[in-house]
């Protein structure tokens, strides 16, 4: 949690600090303001960068380009065929990195390197409870790409957020199964 102090006498961000109520709902949003005898509590929603996805064309001659340019090999190679996609995972530190190669010709990994090439592909987010943060994001105006969260690679459920609505980076959300709530 994140707190920020009212001050009703300022409109600026100091110190970590928010000194006016009507800003700061203004800038963070109804859904995770609740005041509390002159304090915001802030909740925090979306705990890390869970991955970066990656499309490539070839996932063994990306699984060569990563595995020299982070020193590291690949820990897993998966493939969810209800995407059309197979996934290599890398961790570099507490850093993980996802290579996509489309396995059918119209899935969505294959449709994006037709439009953009190889490269960053989405950006992906652990959450604690998804459900949860799906509705608090449509609740904020994000449209989102599921209706409800589905089976993805490495042991998550996910979700994603329209890039048109989120400054044109296709966001994913993602569940531990095992954190099921």
């Amino acid at each position: 949690m994140y707190y920020f102090c009212v001050n009703k006498l300022s409109s600026n961000f100091t110190n970590n600090k928010c000194s006016n109520y009507a800003f700061a709902k203004a800038k963070l949003g109804n859904t995770l303001l609740q005041q509390q005898i002159g304090v915001l509590q802030i909740k925090e929603t979306m705990k890390k960068i869970e991955h970066i996805g990656i499309a490539v064309k070839d996932l063994e001659a990306g699984n060569d380009l990563y595995e020299k340019l982070l020193g590291v090999a690949h820990y897993k190679i998966e493939e969810v065929a209800s995407e059309g996609v197979r996934t290599s995972f890398f961790q570099s530190g507490p850093n993980k990195i996802e290579l996509l190669e489309a396995t059918t010709e119209d899935g969505p990994i294959a449709k994006f390197l037709e439009k953009k090439g190889e490269g960053i592909h989405h950006i992906a987010f652990a959450v604690d409870n998804i459900v949860e943060e799906m509705e608090r994001l449509k609740k904020e105006g994000f449209i989102l790409l599921n209706e409800k969260p589905k089976k993805g690679a490495d042991n998550k459920l996910v979700a994603f957020v329209h890039p048109k609505t989120a400054g044109g980076v296709l966001i994913e959300l993602c569940q531990e199964i095992d954190n099921l709530q």
